[in-house]
């Protein structure tokens, strides 16, 4: 998690986290962790629907701004309101790169890159374990 725990409306222990998450989305949530590239369940979903946090269920990204990036992540190029996520400063792993986290319970989602598509080109490149899909089964996206 990013950011001091009373930066968030959520608030939880990590004993509290780890009876809600699998292992994995514990990991990606609440540890900063990433899964591997091309494995996330959530990388070719095609319906229509809303991605939400995985952890608090805080409505985060809209099917309708998804796009293939080729990275191997779910990949979109806005959140469905800038307020939903956070972003902060990660010099992890020897880069310089901007963490993504929920902004009702600071969960890491991923990271946004400057290398995105029309008309932000941003580029939210989240972990699958992070996210929840809600479809609304009304048509799939191209």
């Amino acid at each position: 998690m990013s950011g001091n725990i009373d930066d968030f409306p959520v608030k939880k222990t990590p004993a509290q986290w780890q009876d809600e998450l699998s292992p994995m989305e514990f990991h990606v949530l609440r540890e900063k962790g990433t899964e591997r590239a091309f494995t996330g369940h959530l990388y070719m979903e095609k319906q229509n629907g809303i991605y939400c946090c995985r952890g608090c269920g805080a409505k985060l990204f809209s099917s309708e701004s998804k796009y293939e990036s080729g990275s191997g992540w779910p990949s979109y190029y806005t959140p469905v309101d800038t307020s939903a996520v956070k972003e902060y400063t990660d010099k992890s792993h020897g880069m310089v790169r901007t963490e993504v986290v929920c902004a009702s319970c600071g969960g890491h989602l991923g990271h946004v890159f400057p290398d995105g598509p029309h008309p932000t080109g941003l580029r939210y490149c989240i972990n699958s374990a992070s996210l929840a899909f809600e479809a609304d089964n009304s048509k799939t996206i191209d």
